[in-house]
């Protein structure tokens, strides 16, 4: 399921591992996954875990955007606009989803997504699993950073 240039938790790559600050970030969220995970269970739409998580972000403190737009360049070009379903601390691409299983195509979207941000990690959740352990994956993009795209974050929602 990797892709070139990346690799998730079953694959890592010396020297690409992000830093601590950030894998601290990862952990908070993940937690709040877990919790949106044990109260709601596995069978429900996504946008209804997508509104879990922001509620566990905000009574932990962690600043994020929820649908964050992404402006996707093309040779300079303007091909339009992506939507990232959180945008974590400014550092952290969070993808949902509530599906039978993980597709190539869930980890090629993430990987875009880090491409297009220039980030160098994500989350993919699937919510749609009985533990969700099982639904996790972390995505390291490993490869140099781009300049065929750029990225336009709107302002972080205060953490509540």
């Amino acid at each position: 399921m990797n892709r070139k240039g990346a690799e998730d938790a079953e694959g890592k790559r010396e020297g690409a591992e992000p830093d601590e600050a950030l894998n601290a970030l990862t952990k908070t969220v993940i937690g709040g996954a877990i919790e949106a995970h044990r109260v709601l269970g596995p069978g429900f739409l996504e946008s209804f875990y997508e509104e879990a998580l922001c509620i566990e972000l905000s009574e932990r403190g962690v600043p994020f955007v929820r649908q964050a737009p992404v402006d996707v360049l093309y040779k300079g070009a303007l091909l339009g606009e992506a939507r990232l379903d959180q945008l974590v601390d400014g550092r952290l691409v969070v993808e949902l989803k509530a599906s039978e299983r993980f597709a190539p195509i869930h980890l090629a979207q993430v990987l875009s997504y880090l491409k297009a941000t220039r980030l160098t990690l994500g989350l993919l959740i699937n919510f749609n699993v009985t533990c969700l352990r099982d639904g996790i994956r972390r995505v390291v993009r490993t490869n140099a950073p781009s300049n065929s795209a750029s990225l336009r974050f709107p302002p972080m929602r205060p953490a509540q």
